[in-house]
């Protein structure tokens, strides 16, 4: 039997690793209990027919909802029961890009002229899976929202184990989307099929790592960059993965990406032909944005700024933490050419950004 996460989770704090925090130890206790049950299922059946049996999970739910607020800890916690889970048959992925992946699956289903593209995609999920961990769920696309109910159905069904973090609770997933009603019964299964569990955690351990530190790099150089490695490392355990995200039928990558934050150039996000509803799509995946390298603009360089000051606006918006690395101050990064005058408002909004405390209260992300 492997060891308790709840032991795994003490030796990392008497380590220095965590903080102790007695939401996230409690929260251990679902998760022991559903890394329990796989370790169960994964013991050999014995008997005859015993090869042609599924072995199922004891009687119970069948996964295990975590849902709180910004930096509570969710990840992690997830990130320490999906190491220690007693499977090799498993997968962790960020919600967004699996629903990519499903979506792209049914394109490909239907070319062969199925009566159900979701049942061949189900299959070829759970297949090869006993255990499938989602980082971050999150309904806000109406074709989302009209497939994810079948298909969690089909791998409730497969025996497939689920566990996700989300910012919200089942309840209010897709709050206000367009047709709610018929999301509804997917809002039930979560609740029936799945212990739903909120992390009420101390403290919000991102913004605590920020506090009083700086935000706001420059001028450019080994310094800056130094800076900025060392609060990334410090934020997402030296781990990071590629996050691409689907906007009205092309792609915004983002090419780090842990656990609600992402790192990125200023020619990533503003040297490409980006707009608005890419910017949208950004905050509504992230939390927190380390942006490097913004250069000093000006009239050559006016489509640039010009997006600069769009996805500012959204960032704004949208309470998401900023972290940069930039050649000037806020005030002269653009200091001539069309729009100068209007980017002094893009200035302040950097200004304020840079508050230790800025951003704290987005409840939207978790």
């Amino acid at each position: 039997m492997g060891q308790h996460l709840q032991a795994i989770y003490d030796t990392r704090v008497a380590e220095g690793l965590l903080r102790p925090d007695p939401a996230q130890r409690a929260a251990l206790l679902r998760l022991e209990d559903l890394r329990e049950r796989l370790e169960v299922r994964q013991k050999p059946q014995t008997g005859l027919f015993a090869r042609f049996r599924k072995p199922e999970l004891p009687e119970g739910k069948q996964g295990l909802y975590l849902w709180g607020g910004v930096g509570r800890g969710k990840s992690m916690l997830m990130d320490l029961f999906f190491q220690h889970a007693p499977t090799t048959e498993k997968r962790r992925v960020h919600f967004h890009a699996f629903m990519q992946e499903v979506q792209a699956g049914l394109h490909e289903a239907r070319k062969t002229g199925v009566d159900d593209a979701i049942k061949p995609v189900a299959e070829g999920i759970a297949r090869n899976l006993k255990l499938l961990c989602f980082d971050e769920m999150q309904i806000t696309d109406i074709a989302d929202a009209m497939i994810v109910g079948r298909l969690f159905e089909k791998l409730f069904a497969a025996g497939v184990v689920i566990v996700t973090t989300s910012n919200r609770p089942p309840r209010d997933l897709y709050k206000d989307g367009l047709n709610r009603q018929l999301f509804l019964p997917f809002i039930q299964l979560l609740e029936d099929r799945m212990e739903v569990d909120q992390l009420d955690a101390m403290t919000d351990y991102r913004q605590d790592r920020l506090a009083g530190s700086p935000v706001y790099f420059a001028p450019l150089g080994a310094q800056a960059t130094a800076a900025i490695n060392e609060i990334w490392r410090d934020l997402t355990g030296a781990r990071e993965e590629e996050l691409c995200l689907e906007v009205k039928g092309r792609e915004v990558r983002l090419p780090r990406y842990w656990a609600g934050m992402a790192r990125a150039s200023f020619w990533d996000l503003c040297g490409q032909p980006l707009g608005p509803a890419d910017y949208l799509a950004l905050v509504g995946a992230v939390k927190l944005l380390v942006l490097e390298g913004i250069p000093r603009l000006d009239a050559t360089k006016f489509n640039e700024a010009k997006r600069f000051v769009t996805l500012i606006d959204a960032l704004y918006e949208g309470h998401v933490r900023l972290i940069c690395t930039a050649e000037d101050a806020p005030e002269r990064l653009y200091l001539e050419g069309s729009g100068s005058f209007e980017f002094e408002r893009t200035a302040s909004r950097l200004r304020e950004m840079e508050g230790a405390d800025w951003g704290a209260g987005r409840d939207a992300l978790g």
